[in-house]
């Protein structure tokens, strides 16, 4: 039986083709490695696509988290709401700026935030939102911005996982005050080592990130307040403005997996399958099954050659980062049952339809046994 890799790259480098070593030459004769014009050029096109007015590239997606929250003036007595369900760097990025992190506990269906617990964490020191599009699936966007528009607070949305998902027919990375994103190389928008940006609609809030982002700095040499060494490089910026027009492509090859995997797995009563929340158009970065077999499951697909990772292991409240805040095993049990349920199957852009078929005839295999 031949592997199957969780993730490969192959089918979307040989869509490329030679371009990424054009842009280097490019890069290379050029001789301009910071903030100059493939920045600039990757902004706009970026910013376009995702339909905002702004787009300002940054180191990686935890900077841009973070330098949302200091240009909205976050900081010390300040609550932020983050999901229970989410990547550590969510939580870090308010603890970076020194606020309070307000768990909320995510929607059983959908793994985001959900909008109906978000009112009963409010109280007179919240100052954000910050919603996660996890696996590519979008949040309520309509709920989440009504409840911030009722009780006047700001809104920074987590897309690093959903370029292109849409919500009631806008994108994602589009509604917040500030939207923060990463490029890192397994995202949907890939580049080739670290990178990320931030969107907005409000030029004031774009120009203070540039200012940040840039030591301080908007003249060189002259610093106008304590900023930070957080930009997008030229060559992953030239290297992404490349990779863009290829995502429509790679996302329809994303959403044709996805409906070969529920197609075959759903009649697994063992097993329950990633759902897509109306009127949401999911861009599937990761395909997460949830299953109380989940440890044994895996071991099987290791010992068939079968790639899998889980998508997140420990949540937040329980990483011994996060001992201090005081939180216990129970305190968010829908954040905990997914961690405990929660498997991420072979997934991404040129991935065979046999390949899914072996992934999916060894899990049948395995519930055959058990």
């Amino acid at each position: 039986m031949t592997p199957v890799p969780f993730f490969s790259f192959a089918a979307m480098n040989e869509d490329l083709g030679t371009a990424p070593f054009d842009v280097f030459r490019r890069f290379w004769d050029r001789q301009w490695y910071i903030l100059g014009e493939s920045v600039t050029a990757f902004e706009t096109e970026y910013a376009r696509w995702n339909g905002t007015k702004h787009c300002i590239g940054v180191a990686n997606g935890l900077d841009a988290l973070h330098l949302a929250l200091r240009v909205l003036n976050v900081g010390p007595g300040d609550e932020v709401i983050v999901p229970s369900n989410t990547y550590i760097a969510t939580w870090l990025a308010v603890s970076q700026v020194g606020a309070t992190i307000v768990p909320v506990e995510p929607h059983p269906a959908t793994c985001n935030l959900d909008p109906a617990r978000i009112e009963a964490a409010i109280t007179p020191a919240t100052k954000v939102i910050l919603p996660v599009h996890l696996y590519g699936q979008a949040c309520d966007m309509t709920q989440i911005m009504a409840v911030a528009e009722k009780h006047r607070l700001y809104v920074v949305e987590d897309n690093a996982q959903a370029h292109g998902a849409l919500h009631a027919g806008k994108m994602t990375g589009s509604f917040g005050h500030l939207n923060a994103t990463s490029f890192y190389p397994t995202k949907n928008l890939g580049a080739l080592g670290d990178a990320g940006a931030l969107t907005t609609g409000d030029a004031a809030l774009a120009a203070q990130v540039k200012l940040l982002r840039n030591y301080g700095s908007s003249r060189k040499y002259y610093n106008e307040t304590p900023g930070y060494n957080s930009r997008l490089d030229e060559l992953q910026a030239a290297l992404l403005s490349m990779k863009l027009p290829f995502l429509a492509q790679w996302t329809a090859q994303r959403r044709h997996l996805a409906r070969l995997y529920q197609s075959q797995l759903i009649d697994l009563e063992e097993i329950t399958l990633p759902t897509t929340s109306d009127p949401a158009a999911h861009v599937w970065h990761q395909f997460v099954v949830r299953t109380t077999s989940r440890d044994a499951l895996a071991a099987h697909l290791t010992a068939q050659g079968i790639g899998w990772m889980i998508h997140y292991p420990v949540p937040p409240h329980l990483q011994q980062a996060y001992l201090s805040l005081g939180y216990r095993r129970g305190d968010f049990p829908l954040a905990e049952k997914m961690a405990g349920t929660s498997l991420s199957l072979p997934f991404f852009p040129g991935m065979a339809e046999q390949q899914v078929e072996q992934v999916t005839t060894v899990i049948r295999q395995f519930f055959r046994q058990t």
